[in-house]
């Protein structure tokens, strides 16, 4: 640490790299900085936030670049500055300490600790002059400032108190409470169904974020249940957001969330982690309606993580919200852009096609494209794209965020190999099993996961739980699409390594979200509710599950019962979420949904990995969730004594323990599952 200055240029974070030139003297977290705090007897002013946040970097413009407010920061406080993306144990703690002062949380986050990293004040953004009630943040500063000198008693039984009130909180989930049964299920989904926006599709009213880990449970609850309104929900939410302004109309990829009801103005930074899961929900989707508006979303997803975000590593956070300093500059389009580009007749047609208004959808006479229904004339229409897309690219174009998140790289690779498999794109998992090896060969240090990589570097913080969870799941889908060992060997290496690290040895199933050997911060933070990403708990529950089938039946180390009886306890404290908040438990609802589904596992016992015919339709008839592998007769533990009939490529459909006669062709296999979920 360099103190007295900015040392943010060694940083690995791209976030932080914005804030190098910064007057700021910007420390990054760490025990030195802390010990500084200390030193000089001064409170820690902590801002938290990420690359593509635009109120970020509406703060920084106005506060951190200016010179007289980097003078009242530097003399009064040790400043750190944290990326919420590179260390969410740290947004953690003190988005839970935000909330609960202030009833909200948001990016970017500004929170006052003393030099033990006690919370005193916190909030969101502040600006330069008083707005609304509110402080600028130069009277904020001196406010804390004097307080800390003339009531500093008071400051530290505030900093204690909410201390000990983070701590109390980080006991996770509760003893099981609810049984996992169709009871919790159905009214699980009940729940949320009530909550559909029959209007405009999804759940909820304004800002509309896409329902992603939820749109898979959903589903999988449609193939276990064969309810049409569950797929219907599914169906109307992901039709009306691929037809929004929330999807790039010419690009591919969907934006963070809608400002709007309808979907029609979104805030334009894409995120990994959204296209990761929304991918995973499109590609289940097309796979069982055969909707080509759903297969071509699918289609253009792929094509955006492959051009936009595939970088030395893995695929790349985000795009930023903003493109030199404007929201939505590369994206929106007036009538004029679109004649000048088209010409006349075309520049017309295409208004028309993508709702572009002479008053505009979004701002300054500027509108999002949309597309509310098919084009008739498909071959006009693809000229018309292209060239959109042409001219789009020789504007200024929004920053990339190229740090490479583990946890987020893990989603991207399931969702790309499921897709493979369902669709028929072998070149899909290839590029899963390309960015496998990236964050095999980069993130595994010493025998320890990390969180992210900038640029082929690997950073210093240590992975999650989601991290963790989310690997050894996208692991095991590559060890299943490509038949190969490796994944499999390398998936329950890491699968034990993050029982060993993260699990409560107090409480069986409950889990923490860092690991034993992270750093000691106020708090162990553990947050089983599924956010903008699944929870690290329910993700390692779904890691558990699908490890169990695949995993041998005894050996040396843990076996599969071991793995599926920890994965039914920590699916059984997750079921009060279930039970409490539906919609905040998307991806629980996806994993319970398999689990009680069976879980549902299918062996194609032929003579070696290149697919079948019979393989080729399994994958694309199996619900999701189930386990699916071929290979020889007793090549691993689902094909153990379950050989080829009569020289054909023979599968069996088994639930749990317990599997049905082998079956040779398509129709046969249909009857087989249609029985297996009946029962």
């Amino acid at each position: 640490m360099t103190r007295g200055s900015n040392s943010l240029a060694e940083a690995t974070s791209p976030y932080l790299r914005q804030h190098a030139d910064n007057p700021v003297h910007w420390q990054q977290w760490s025990p030195d900085a802390l010990a500084w705090a200390r030193e000089r007897d001064v409170p820690i002013l902590l801002s938290v936030g990420y690359a593509a946040c635009h109120w970020c970097h509406v703060m920084a413009h106005e506060s951190f670049e200016d010179p007289a407010t980097a003078a009242v920061m530097n003399r009064d406080f040790v400043c750190i500055k944290v990326d919420r993306e590179e260390r969410p144990d740290i947004d953690a703690i003190y988005m839970n300490a935000t909330v609960a002062m202030t009833g909200h949380g948001g990016w970017p986050m500004t929170c006052f600790l003393s030099p033990g990293g006690e919370p005193f004040y916190c909030g969101t953004y502040f600006p330069p002059a008083p707005r609304q009630g509110m402080l600028s943040f130069v009277q904020l500063l001196e406010a804390i400032t004097g307080t800390w000198k003339t009531n500093r008693e008071e400051v530290d039984r505030v900093g204690v108190a909410v201390a000990e009130q983070l701590r109390a909180n980080a006991s996770g989930l509760p003893d099981p409470q609810h049984p996992l049964d169709n009871v919790l299920l159905a009214k699980a989904v009940a729940d949320v169904l009530r909550e559909e926006d029959h209007a405009h599709g999804g759940f909820g009213g304004a800002p509309k974020f896409p329902p992603s880990a939820l749109m898979e449970g959903l589903l999988r609850e449609y193939e276990r249940t064969a309810d049409p309104a569950v797929l219907d929900a599914v169906a109307r939410t992901a039709d009306v957001m691929a037809r929004g302004g929330i999807y790039d109309q010419l690009g591919g990829g969907f934006a963070r969330y809608a400002v709007d009801q309808d979907w029609v103005v979104p805030h334009f930074e894409k995120m990994l982690y959204d296209n990761a899961q929304l991918l995973r929900g499109y590609a289940h989707l097309a796979r069982i309606t055969s909707n080509p508006l759903m297969r071509r979303v699918t289609e253009e997803t792929v094509g955006f993580l492959e051009r936009d975000l595939a970088v030395v590593g893995g695929f790349a956070s985000a795009l930023d919200a903003d493109t030199d300093g404007h929201e939505g500059l590369t994206y929106v389009w007036t009538p004029g852009e679109l004649t000048e580009v088209l010409g006349e007749d075309d520049g017309h047609w295409a208004a028309e096609l993508f709702a572009v208004t002479p008053t505009g959808t979004f701002e300054a006479g500027a509108s999002t494209l949309q597309l509310r229904a098919d084009p008739i004339d498909l071959a006009r229409y693809e000229s018309v794209r292209n060239r959109l897309w042409a001219a789009r690219a020789q504007r200024p174009q929004p920053a990339r965020d190229g740090k490479v998140v583990t946890g987020w790289n893990a989603m991207a690779i399931t969702a790309l190999a499921e897709a493979s498999a369902g669709l028929g794109r072998p070149e899909w998992v290839d590029l899963a099993a390309w960015c496998g090896r990236e964050i095999l060969a980069r993130h595994v240090v010493d025998g320890r996961l990390r969180r992210s990589s900038l640029d082929g570097v690997v950073g210093e913080p240590l992975a999650a739980l989601d991290d963790h969870g989310a690997l050894v799941t996208a692991l095991l889908t590559l060890a299943q699409v490509t038949g190969e060992p490796p994944w499999l060997d390398a998936a329950l290496d890491l699968l034990d390594n993050t029982i060993d690290l993260f699990a409560d040895p107090q409480a069986p199933g409950s889990w923490y979200d860092s690991g034993s050997d992270a750093e000691s911060l106020l708090a162990r933070p553990r947050d089983p509710i599924d956010g903008a990403t699944p929870a690290g708990t329910s993700l390692i529950a779904e890691a558990l599950l699908t490890a169990a089938p695949l995993a041998p039946v005894e050996g040396t180390g843990r076996s599969a019962g071991d793995y599926a009886a920890l994965a039914d306890v920590t699916l059984a404290r997750g079921a009060v979420l279930l039970d409490k908040l539906p919609r905040s438990a998307g991806h629980w609802l996806a994993v319970i949904s398999a689990r009680l589904a069976g879980p549902l596992q299918v062996a194609v016992s032929q003579p070696g990995r290149e697919p079948s015919e019979l393989l080729i339709r399994t994958r694309q008839l199996v619900p999701g969730g189930t386990v699916v592998v071929a290979g020889p007769v007793d090549s691993q533990p689902l094909l153990a004594g379950r050989p080829m009939v009569d020289g054909q490529a023979s599968a069996y459909v088994c639930r749990g323990a317990v599997c049905g006669l082998p079956v040779t062709t398509s129709q046969d296999l249909v009857a087989a599952l249609s029985s297996t979920l009946a029962n």
